[in-house]
């Protein structure tokens, strides 16, 4: 350990890997929440979770614990470092070579051999967020006293709506057009309506789905539905222009290569390919002429592979023939993903499976699991228009068990990844006589409506039957290598300690094969002290002084959906930075032209602290410089990026796009690579 102040006596690591089912994120807050429900839990124990998942914000919110903070690489930067190019330390011997870098301002010295380069990475803390929030969901004349916890649940309910791993997201919900603030204003215009609430966390336990009020969601989802018809005719009024603008651009500069006289010398055009940079240039003997080409020569292969994903400029986008927003677009649309004429034929199955869904993603964000073989049966979501009459649906969920490691290898990877998996089960998915094979087709048809690039489409992989899965996997079982079934095994967490912690010298509880539970000994005598490394060049462990005991988290006593007793709230950083004066008025996304909102820059004045804030992908960093120029937009609103458009008269700092799905510059997606599913 690096900190002098952490003692690693009683430090404790718990592990729970790959063969514990569930996701990690959701372990973490399971565990979480079962010790904020115990007697002696500190409130102001500060929690630190890292991950680009921008999901979890969501989670960090609805554990309702003020002094959490999330880590995460800041993909942006490291964006930048990618497009330089490191130079030997050679070229930085004289200082004429140093005076030279203004060509390349991000040209650094070469990393020494063997070691990584450092990432950067910046924090997002929950409690600011929260602030900002708390101006954000403020109910003009509300009927009933508000409650920021409560306010704080029904906020991540409604972004259920922008998808996420589990539903697709509502048609007329798109995060890269700004959803997140159509959902607040929605909300906030309906909760008088509504007459409170829409779901209430503490319930979470009870059956039948008390914890939802059915009947204020229809009328959130009536009020959303006006807003439909705007949304997609806008969204194809840009799609048409953008379209007649890029055929007109190739058609320009089709015309224009034509008058080179040079063409028939090369008619391929430049070779872009990886192995033409190292031939064309020596990164150690390279000039700063050759170096700069070298960029040069990336980012145009950089372009175009990106367009070749580019639907419009490769010609492979097909013709919209549901045309969503002109007259008719209903029936086109359940007529062209559904292969029916009117709603009422699949509407009543698809409403109570979305509204199922809703349920389930509640559930599993603030409580557990509800169903491990729950999944929803469609690809597309309903409209909002259509969502109604949903007071006459029962909901309730069967939990089952979670599926073994390898049936859950099984169930996601596709066939071109079986090496990951034993023999055995690899022909049961490249034997066509396999009952499963149906499962892992070679071609599958992909949904590109909507979409420009053809990573942000929609791939319609069959749904996979559970039962005949598992009937399939246990013909084979039995040839199962030893360490084989030992990694098809489910187990349990283990907990790590020192072994002069105290508790390695006290009984723990354990729990043996029988299923009863007993007070174990804990002997540190017991580990020999030496472990051989199985990575190579890395040290054997010669001086073990840790014990190890199998962990059981607690069931939660019960869901407290709210700040604990005793907590300290730190210094509210809108009080010194921030009067409610401040917050800007954005402008929903379909109510003015084009695909971004009018700019207009303001006189700069005294300068402000910085605000970081991410989504799951890329996006722009925000540095604040002044009262009277800030980024526009709201504290959970944006594309996806880190910043967003400057508009006139804001003259507050906000953090945006927060938990945008991925936000690359054309619309979302996960991890940079704007996949259409995901925060």
């Amino acid at each position: 350990m690096t900190n002098p102040g952490l003692h690693t006596s009683i430090l404790k690591v718990i592990l729970s890997d790959s063969n514990v089912p569930g996701e990690g994120e959701h372990k973490i807050m399971s565990f979480i929440q079962a010790q904020r429900s115990r007697e002696n839990y500190d409130p102001n124990t500060h929690h630190c979770l890292y991950g680009l998942d921008a999901d979890l914000i969501m989670l960090a919110l609805a554990s309702h614990e003020l002094h959490f903070s999330i880590l995460c690489e800041n993909v942006l930067q490291q964006n930048h470092q990618e497009n330089s190019i490191t130079l030997a330390k050679e070229l930085f011997k004289t200082e004429e070579l140093k005076k030279c870098r203004g060509w390349f301002p991000r040209a650094t010295e070469m990393t020494p051999r063997g070691k990584s380069p450092k990432k950067p990475y910046q924090f997002l803390n929950i409690w600011v967020l929260r602030e900002y929030l708390e101006l954000d969901l403020k109910i003009p004349n509300p009927v009933l006293k508000t409650d920021i916890e409560r306010l704080i649940d029904d906020f991540i309910f409604i972004c259920f709506l922008t998808g996420n791993d589990f539903i697709p997201h509502i048609p007329s919900v798109e995060i890269h057009e700004c959803a997140v603030d159509l959902l607040l204003e929605v909300y906030k215009q309906t909760f008088n309506k509504m007459g409170g609430y829409i779901v209430n966390t503490e319930k979470l336990k009870d059956k039948h789905a008390a914890y939802l009020k059915v009947s204020r969601l229809e009328k959130f989802f009536h009020e959303l539905s006006l807003y439909e018809e705007k949304i997609f005719l806008k969204r194809y009024e840009l799609r048409e222009r953008l379209q007649r603008n890029i055929l007109r651009q190739a058609v320009e500069k089709e015309w224009n290569e034509r008058s080179f006289d040079n063409m028939d010398q090369n008619p391929d055009g430049p070779d872009l390919t990886v192995n033409s940079f190292s031939a064309q240039c020596s990164i150690s003997t390279c000039s700063p002429t050759m170096t700069a080409n070298t960029l040069e020569l990336r980012r145009n292969l950089k372009d175009t592979l990106r367009n070749k994903q580019d639907l419009i400029k490769s010609g492979a986008c097909k013709h919209d023939t549901i045309r969503l927003g002109v007259a008719g677009w209903k029936s086109r649309f359940y007529r062209e993903k559904f292969g029916v004429e009117i709603f009422n034929e699949v509407g009543k199955l698809k409403n109570d499976m979305y509204l199922e869904g809703l349920c389930w993603v509640l559930q599993y964000y603030f409580a557990d699991v509800p169903s491990w073989s729950w999944y929803y049966p469609f690809y597309d979501a309903p409209f909002a228009s259509d969502l109604k009459g949903l007071s006459q649906f029962n909901i309730s969920f069967t939990v089952h068990k979670p599926l073994r490691p390898f049936d859950q290898l099984m169930a996601v990877l596709p066939q071109e990844s079986s090496f990951a998996l034993p023999k055995c089960y690899r022909k049961l998915m490249e034997n066509e006589e396999s009952s499963v094979q149906k499962f892992y087709p070679s071609d599958l048809q992909i949904d590109t409506h909507g979409k420009r690039f053809l990573w942000q489409a929609i791939a319609k992989l069959p749904f996979i039957d559970e039962k005949l899965l598992i009937s399939a996997t246990k013909t084979v079982e039995n040839e199962l290598a030893v360490h084989e079934m030992s990694r098809n095994t489910v187990r349990q967490e283990k907990i790590f300690l020192r072994n002069s912690n105290t508790l390695a010298s006290n009984a723990a509880i354990g729990q043996i094969f029988d299923c009863s539970s007993k007070k174990l000994p804990i002997d540190p005598a017991t580990s020999s002290g030496f472990f051989r490394s199985p990575i190579r060049d890395l040290e054997d462990l010669r001086n073990d002084q840790t014990v190890s005991f199998m962990f059981f988290n607690p069931e939660p006593v019960k869901i407290l959906p709210r700040l604990l007793e005793h907590v300290k709230r730190p210094e509210k950083v809108s009080l010194t930075y921030l009067t409610e004066a401040d917050i800007p008025t954005r402008l929903l996304w379909h109510t003015y032209p084009g695909s971004r909102p009018p700019v207009t820059i303001t006189a700069t004045a005294e300068a402000q602290p910085r605000i970081s804030s991410f989504g799951r992908g890329r996006g722009r960093d925000i540095t604040h410089h002044s009262r009277d120029t800030a980024p526009g937009g709201r504290a959970c609103a944006g594309r996806g990026q880190y910043g967003g458009t400057l508009q006139g008269q804001q003259a507050a700092w906000r953090p945006v796009g927060a938990w945008a799905r991925g936000g690359s510059e054309n619309g979302g997606g996960h991890g940079g690579n704007g996949q259409p599913r995901g925060w």
